[in-house]
């Protein structure tokens, strides 16, 4: 391309920058040139094409027929131009800095192994926040968190990654020494663990049996904790009977030291979300982030967290 088509695009450019932005001042603003200059371009533009693009007063800048036609093409160009720099700037991108990402305890392993790409990236450094208590965003500069269940604070930006089913567990000793439940009515003479720090320790369970039909119990824990990894020991040691809801049950589940109670029976699945503090446009870091989360499920939903997350429906599936 030679020197005079260059030039023209350049023109066009401008051209386009002073329809969008309304006048030559605020154009020339906008471009980093005098307003002089813009009205030089504009002249030679108009020169070159033999056709007057603007009608030109002292209080405003309107296009003639011939301006309109050509202001689409020019207005494409520069579109075309800037998505072609944005590509760039986005591949040039790489993350960086801290990544600091929150999340309930038991997520640990699940993160260790769904983040493990981010270690060819040297310029970055992670920081888990992991607690089962919900981490104000902003106040603890989170960049992505985890969030499970149904969102309250609407001003989050969420990206759902999957669904978690839930199961009841207990150890074969509390089952040989209080025998087992046969019904959720069963559940209200056994031991219950709770993984919560509420004052009033009542917890509702919601049931569906194998048939459709509902069953709605009110359970007082005999025992409850603000963190998982405190009940999944409870009920390994034989405390009660608890809901699956870590990698450690889910591991304990396997190898037998936790038997699963009422596999006939579910619970509603549990939405899994990550969620951010801010709109529009992310640091490469988070961008990143997101998306090894959002392929991690859609590989490994099955090997979620307690072995029961299930991954988002593909379509057509």
């Amino acid at each position: 391309m030679g020197d005079k088509s260059l030039d023209q695009l350049k023109r066009m450019a401008i051209f386009a920058e002073v329809v969008a932005a309304g006048s030559l001042t605020a154009a020339a603003r906008q471009l980093g040139m005098t307003p002089s200059a813009v009205s030089q371009h504009l002249r030679q533009l108009e020169q070159a094409l033999g056709l007057a693009l603007l009608h030109r007063s002292t209080r405003r800048l309107t296009l003639t027929e011939a301006g309109e036609r050509y202001h689409a093409g020019c207005a494409a160009v520069l579109a075309a131009a800037r998505s072609a720099e944005q590509a760039l700037v986005r591949l040039r991108d790489e993350p960086e800095g801290e990544l600091r990402l929150a999340a309930p305890i038991g997520f640990g392993g699940l993160l260790a192994s769904a983040l493990a790409p981010l270690r060819g990236h040297p310029k970055l450094s992670l920081r888990l926040l992991l607690d089962d208590a919900v981490i104000d965003l902003i106040e603890q500069r989170v960049d992505i968190a985890l969030r499970v269940g149904q969102l309250a604070d609407s001003s989050l930006v969420a990206r759902k990654l999957g669904s978690m089913t839930r199961q009841l567990c207990a150890s074969p000793v509390y089952l040989a020494e209080r025998g087992w439940p046969a019904h959720p009515q069963d559940l209200l003479q056994h031991d219950w663990l709770a993984s919560r720090s509420q004052s009033t320790g009542v917890e509702m369970l919601e049931l569906e049996g194998p048939g459709g039909e509902q069953e709605t119990l009110r359970l007082e824990p005999r025992a409850q904790a603000s963190q998982v990894t405190a009940v999944h020991a409870l009920c390994v040691a034989g405390w009660g009977i608890s809901m699956a809801v870590s990698e450690d049950d889910r591991q304990a589940l396997a190898d037998g030291r936790l038997l699963p109670v009422l596999p006939g029976w579910r619970m509603t699945d549990m939405p899994l979300y990550a969620v951010t503090p801010r709109r529009g446009e992310q640091p490469a870091k988070v961008r990143h982030t997101l998306d090894l989360l959002a392929a991690w499920f859609a590989r490994h939903g099955g090997a979620g967290v307690a072995g029961i997350a299930r991954p988002l429906a593909q379509p057509g599936a």
